[in-house]
């Protein structure tokens, strides 16, 4: 189930202005990454998606946090970014990253609605799909499925991101779940069960090194 378009008010970039290291590094997409900031910290908190504590760390903890994670992803690529909340880290992998097609998975109406506008205002409607359901839900897998890559953030533990992602992946595809200092707990934790389901375990992977503070701490695993 797809949202169709939106006519909510558009954004005003209302965030705090991007570190130094957002131009070094991340230069031609300094615009679109301010404008979706704008998004995040105006209507993203009066809808309640972001929290207003968070929008002084806005940048350091979650755009860049999420940015890093397209280090990891080869080009031309298709990615399902499952629990998407506001966007992170899909949207704003999309961003910074125009030979990908994104796909933003959330089962919340008013979420899917603030990602509608934002994708709309950002430009981004010729690849970046905004899909309501959830991630187990038979239409979703039909709509998004055979995707080479699922990624989530701050969605669920490893044991369910595994469940919920490896049907929405092709063979081969791979699962990137950003998850800190957790990582390697959770991998100990479930690796039975990833091995049940025919998974391999790739590992603990850090990106974003000089990007994010501190690097963003991915765990993938491949659907055999």
């Amino acid at each position: 189930m797809t949202d169709g378009p939106s006519t909510g008010r558009q954004a005003e970039p209302v965030a705090p202005a991007p570190p130094a290291v957002v131009s070094n590094r991340l230069a031609p997409f300094v615009a679109i990454l301010g404008r979706y900031a704008g998004w995040l910290a105006g209507p993203g908190t009066v809808r309640g998606l972001i929290g207003p504590r968070e929008v002084p760390r806005l940048w350091d903890r979650h755009l860049l946090n999420s940015v890093a994670l397209s280090e990891l992803l080869p080009s031309g690529v298709r990615l399902v970014d499952i629990g998407t909340g506001a966007g992170l880290p899909g949207l704003a992998v999309a961003c910074v990253r125009p030979d990908l097609e994104v796909d933003l998975v959330e089962s919340l109406l008013r979420r899917t609605n603030f990602l509608t506008e934002a994708v709309q205002d950002l430009g981004l409607v010729d690849r970046v799909r905004v899909v309501r359901g959830r991630a187990e839900d038979r239409d979703v897998v039909r709509t998004v499925g055979s995707s080479s890559f699922v990624t989530a953030r701050a969605v669920a533990p490893l044991d369910k991101l595994v469940k919920w992602s490896f049907p929405l992946l092709k063979r081969g595809g791979s699962l990137l779940a950003i998850k800190g200092e957790s990582a390697e707990a959770e991998l100990a934790e479930h690796r039975s069960l990833i091995t049940r389901m025919r998974g391999e375990i790739v590992g603990v992977v850090e990106c974003g090194v000089g990007l994010a503070d501190p690097p963003t701490r991915v765990v993938t695993v491949t659907r055999r």
